[in-house]
């Protein structure tokens, strides 16, 4: 049972040697503690303190934990490890003694502390006794595979994690049936090691890495290093081998086959900024190469010097879509960003169309959704698509305003709410009065009508009026119109709200 009273025991990892890579968490629990323990040889130099230094302070205890011994040859009765089990007995007294008397202490350890560290020998003595954490650091594989620059695993791909003391042949074997491979403790053991590789066929793959992230970092193909010069602060390196040559290649230098295939995926935006986008979409353009776009629109997405932007007019969307399509036959990750749903009078049919053509037959294409701007304005106020509706646009730039007359008056004889795209812009005014009117031949002009503005942007406005009061003159391009039915209604809440909303029961 561990006694509260007495101090806590923190085993610490500090990394593989940059005291930058030391966890926030671990600097602080080291400049909070009473008493510092480190081991070092019998120099008294200790790369754990020197790591840890610049979170020191003054005042505290340090307990140098100094081995007796490392590869020499002992007289103790019960060998080299009966002589360093009394060692790490008498650590454990002295760090006991610091506990009992109320002080915090702190062990600290390169790389993890249970990642062939010396502080688990402190704690397997006394953690059952006292209060006692322990702080992971970053181990010295990882620290090596990253100076290195190469993939240790990837997929299911195995890594296997083995001490240079190991017999040669036991080396050999275990690398003969793995994936990855990391070999610590080299030192002494380094010719052993590089003979257990050559025998596994694996020398060839095998990197060196000597004091990783330290500024006598020192790395070499296995194969070329002298082993005189090998200290026991260094390991063997055999990378993810799906990976194997790639860091040298620069991304434009690939071959196809090394090259992830482009593609073109059609992002909705949403009516506005962030809060509005899907994690789908926000994932797509943070992948992508490229962005092509309507102006305006790409302008809600963050810069990211990374990325190339290709804006255009709103009037090109088939010269957009194609050169969408080119970029993505050439390998790029290609985002086509649309305002609201990409397939609501937007981009995703325009690059559809275009990606029908023989000649962009084998470019994949995506559509991911994106808050309707009917839906954006509709949440605004309530319901009022809470039953049957239709969508349709009030531009006759593709189609014939005959179309979209005999489109308004088929609506509104079926009772349906209408969702009005596109209900005005500089050169189109006379739309919006037009299908007032025709509405008002089936509709009572008491009928409401919800006009909303840039919803989720900072021009935001909604207005809840009638069909026989509605203002063409207060609409233009960044508005969408929401006619009710008959059923729609307004209600005045006591919380001093109006909602609308349309009821999900017919009347008989």
């Amino acid at each position: 049972m561990n006694d509260t009273s007495a101090g806590r025991l923190t085993g610490v990892g500090l990394g593989p040697g940059d005291p930058e890579l030391v966890t926030v968490k671990a600097a602080r629990l080291i400049g909070e503690a009473d008493v510092i323990a480190f081991h070092s040889a019998r120099h008294g130099r200790s790369i754990a303190r020197s790591v840890a230094a610049p979170y020191l302070r003054e005042g505290q205890i340090e307990e140098a934990l100094i081995y007796p011994l490392t590869v020499e040859t002992t007289d103790h009765p019960g060998g080299y490890q009966g002589a360093i089990d009394d060692f790490y007995a008498d650590c454990a007294l002295r760090l006991a003694a610091h506990l009992d008397a109320g002080r915090d202490v702190v062990v600290l350890c390169e790389g993890d502390p249970l990642f062939y560290g010396s502080y688990m020998h402190m704690h397997k003595r006394l953690a059952h006794r006292y209060v006692t954490e322990v702080v992971p650091g970053v181990t010295s594989v990882s620290g090596a595979a990253a100076v290195l620059g190469r993939p240790l695993v990837e997929r299911d791909e195995v890594l296997t994690v083995l001490p240079g003391t190991l017999p040669a042949e036991v080396i050999a074997e275990r690398l003969a049936a793995t994936d990855s491979a990391a070999i610590l403790k080299l030192g002494r053991t380094f010719t052993k090691v590089r003979d257990a590789l050559a025998g596994a066929g694996r020398l060839d793959e095998a990197w060196y890495v000597e004091r990783a992230t330290t500024g006598d970092q020192r790395i070499a193909p296995l194969a070329e290093v002298d082993p005189d010069s090998v200290p026991y602060f260094s390991l063997a390196l055999v990378p993810s081998p799906v990976n194997a040559g790639l860091p040298e290649a620069r991304a434009e230098e690939r071959t196809p086959e090394q090259a992830q295939g482009g593609e073109v995926v059609v992002v909705g935006l949403g009516p506005a900024g962030r809060p509005w986008l899907t994690p789908e979409a926000q994932e797509a353009l943070a992948a992508a190469d490229d962005l092509v776009g309507y102006g305006p629109y790409l302008d809600r997405v963050p810069h990211n010097p990374r990325q190339r932007r290709h804006p255009t007019d709103n009037r090109v969307e088939a010269e957009r879509a194609a050169h969408a399509l080119e970029l993505a036959s050439a390998g790029a990750r290609v985002a086509v960003v649309s305002s609201g749903d990409p397939g609501v009078f937007a981009m995703a049919s325009a690059v559809l169309e275009v990606a029908c053509e023989p000649r962009f037959a084998d470019v994949p294409v995506r559509v991911l959704p994106g808050l309707t701007a009917a839906h954006a304005v509709a949440s605004r106020v309530g319901a009022p698509l809470g039953h049957d509706y239709c969508v349709l646009s009030l531009s006759d730039l593709l189609k014939p305003w005959e179309v979209v007359a005999d489109r308004i008056s088929a609506a509104a004889r079926a009772d349906l709410v209408l969702a009005i795209y596109n209900p005005a812009s500089r050169s189109r005014t006379w739309q919006v009065a037009a299908a007032r009117d025709l509405l008002l031949e089936h509709r009572s002009p008491y009928t409401p009508v919800v006009v909303g503005r840039d919803v989720g942007g900072a021009g935001e406005r909604v207005t809840v009026t009638t069909l026989g009061e509605l203002d063409p003159a207060v609409v233009d391009m960044r508005c969408l119109l929401l006619v009710g039915s008959s059923t729609t209604r307004v209600a005045e809440r006591k919380d001093g709200g109006r909602v609308v909303f349309t009821p999900r029961r017919y009347p008989a």
